[in-house]
This record gives C-alpha cells, structure tokens and sequence, in this order.
C-alpha cells in the first residue's frame, strides 16, 4: 500500500470517477491510475469501485467504508508535511484563500496588503467562488482557509468561525423616485421597481428572497449577478433598483450612485471563516486569520478546533 493508490482513489471519486481527468490531475497516465487501483484492491482483498467494462461508474459498499479512512490518512499525511515545514520555515510557504466575490473584493484587499507585508516569503493565492464552491475547496484541501457566508455551517467537515454581520444596501441612479421619500423605504415599494441582485446562494440573496416571500410579495428580478460591481453597472444603466451588500457601496466610486439603507428590510447577514476539520494550520494561517478579524486569535482559533473534535488535536496544536 502507498499514498498514490491512495490519492488515485481519492482523485476517482472526486473527478466523477474519470480516469482520464484523474491522471491529469496526478501527472500520470489513464493506465497508471488503473492499475493503482488495481494493486489497492488486489492487497485488500476488495472491490473498491463498480465497474462497467473498463468504467469504474461508483464505489462498491466496501469502497464506501474505506473512503472516509482514505481522505484520513492523506489528511494525516498532508498535514505531517505542514508541520515539519513550519519547523524548517516558519515564515515561508503558501496559503491558499477561498473567499466569494464580495468577501475577496471588499473585505479582504487590506488584509492581504497587511498580510503580504508581514510574511513577504509566503506565496498568497486568492480563489473565488460561491459559498458552496468555497466550502467544495475546502473540503477537497485546495484551499487552507475560507471566507463566505453563513452557508458554510452546514458542511460537517469543516470549523467555522462568525467573522463580522452586515446589511444589504439599495443602490439608485440620482434623481430615483425613492430618494424623494422622508419615510423609510418599504418592500411593497421596492416590489413596484425592476430589481438587480445576486444570483441564487451568493452574498445573502436568500435573506432577500425570504423577506419578500413573507410578505406574499413577487419581486421582478429582471438581472442577477455573482458580483456587486456588475450590479452596480446595470443600475446606472437605469435598468433597475439594485439591492447589494453594504459593504459593497463606496461613495467615493459610485458617485454616479446613491444608496439607501436596507437593514429594516432584510435579515442581518453573517460572514463566516471556515477551517477544514482536522487539518493543520500553518503558523502564517493564524497571522492571516487575525489579521481579517483580530478577535480571532491563535489561541481562540485552537480552543474552537479543539472543542470540534479535531483528530488527536491536530489543528489545534501550536505550530
């Protein structure tokens, strides 16, 4: 047995179970990996995968109990080689951010600037991708840390940490109809306008949707993007009311926009960090962490992972 029959079943069942998208990823042959999975089945005496001909089309019963032990030990595995190069290199090395559109555009450029000044040696790669993206990256290792929204609490395979809450904001061309009111702006009124928003699962959009629903309201969503800069584009177009999280609005750059509060309107949101469990976090990790939300110390970081249940403490051992 050894770590690429392992990472060969891994990669299987990760890729769908396509071979060929399976040896590209292992920088090996279609063939290779066969046999890989071969020689692994052969030793344990089981059928791992169900095949169809040459196929491997899902895992057999066997192959379902011996997945979780697989992802383990290359867990174990990676994070054996994290420890011993925050030994050899405390400051060196490479960090991986998952985050979504809103988070790696608006909250998180001055905490890489922090970070990038305070660890100069480490390389920096910034994902992005929807919340269910992000936590797809987490859970598969790509990625060491996670930002996104509340969604990430229902993977049971990662820690997640509440970051900071925040609102959603309506944005308007000047000279709108419901900058005109003295009155708080009410959902029947924003119902009677064209809407821009995010897409369905990015930056609160269900917060949204609820709000309305509740008050037996149909909003016309007449255009949805990941992004609230795209947002912001086709309202000054005069295609509709943009409906954006606060954090997303600077007077500074929209100054062919106005806003208007919407917290009364819509649930409160709740950017959430997530950690894969179990897996070691590399002392720069922490410096990164901290430095996005300062409450989160080491030490609180390691009291939350211990407290989940992290294999022999693993993560939450000082580096």
């Amino acid at each position: 047995m050894n770590f690429q029959q392992l990472r060969s079943v891994r990669e299987t069942v990760r890729r769908g179970f396509n071979l060929t998208e399976v040896a590209a990823m292992l920088h090996t042959s279609q063939p290779g990996v066969s046999r890989q999975i071969r020689e692994l089945e052969e030793e344990l005496g089981v059928d791992i995968f169900v095949r169809a001909g040459k196929r491997l089309t899902g895992l057999t019963p066997p192959g379902e109990t011996l997945l979780p032990m697989v992802e383990r030990l290359l867990l174990e595995s990676d994070n054996l080689r994290r420890a011993g190069q925050d030994f050899v290199s405390s400051e060196q090395g490479r960090l991986s951010i998952a985050a979504t559109h809103s988070q790696a555009r608006y909250a998180l450029p001055q905490v890489v600037r922090d970070f990038r000044a305070r660890y100069p040696q480490v390389s920096l790669h910034l994902h992005q991708g929807s919340p269910r993206q992000v936590a797809e990256m987490l859970l598969s290792g790509e990625a060491d840390v996670g930002v996104a929204t509340e969604a990430l609490a229902g993977y049971d395979g990662l820690v997640t940490l509440p970051c900071y809450r925040w609102t959603h904001s309506i944005v308007v061309p000047p000279g709108h109809a419901l900058l005109a009111q003295t009155e708080p702006v009410t959902l029947e009124q924003l119902a009677e306008y064209p809407i821009i928003t995010y897409e369905l699962g990015y930056t609160g959009r269900s917060h949204i949707d609820e709000a309305f629903a509740r008050e037996g309201l149909a909003p016309d969503v007449v255009l949805s993007a990941m992004d609230a800069d795209v947002i912001k584009t086709y309202v000054e177009l005069g295609m509709g009311v943009g409906i954006v999280a606060s954090i997303a609005v600077d007077p500074d750059r929209d100054r062919h926009l106005r806003s208007l509060d919407a917290r009364h309107l819509f649930e409160v949101n709740l950017t959430r960090l997530g950690l894969r469990r179990g897996a070691w976090l590399r002392g720069f990790a922490y410096g990164f962490i901290e430095s996005f939300v300062p409450t989160l110390t080491r030490a609180a970081v390691q009291d939350v992972l211990a407290s989940a249940g992290t294999p022999d403490g693993a993560a939450a051992r000082p580096a």
